[in-house]
């Protein structure tokens, strides 16, 4: 089983899309983390040796940050724009959509679900 950053990858899955399971690596990422190691995108993750795991580790450790550390980092960057004041802030504060959209119809995923008040029955 391949874990790596404390994730288990899925065995079945090409290696390049399986590192996508890591918090903070996407498909470009992945692919560059294999180009440098020199392992095949085409390998599935449970052909992988140990030693193709610990290189991807290796590489891994070395120039990206992920998950604990990455989610810590985003949690402080907002928390800082909270306490700063800034717009973006006191969207986050208050629960609303951050980056421009529309609130008065399309924001339920961030307002929440509403109860609608209707007429009363006669």
């Amino acid at each position: 089983m391949a874990r790596i950053a404390g994730v288990d990858l899925p065995m079945k899955k090409r290696v390049e899309y399986g590192l996508t399971y890591i918090y903070g690596i996407g498909l470009t990422s992945s692919r560059a983390i294999l180009t440098a190691t020199g392992i095949s995108f085409d390998k599935r993750v449970h052909e992988l040796s140990e030693d193709d795991v610990a290189a991807i580790r290796k590489e891994i450790q070395a120039g990206f940050q992920v998950e604990g550390d990455l989610r810590k980092k985003v949690a402080m960057d907002i928390k800082a724009l909270m306490d700063m004041g800034s717009y973006r802030g006191l969207r986050h504060r208050k629960g609303l959509p951050v980056r421009g959209q529309k609130t008065k119809t399309n924001a339920r995923t961030r307002k929440g679900k509403k109860r609608t008040v209707g007429a009363k029955a006669k």
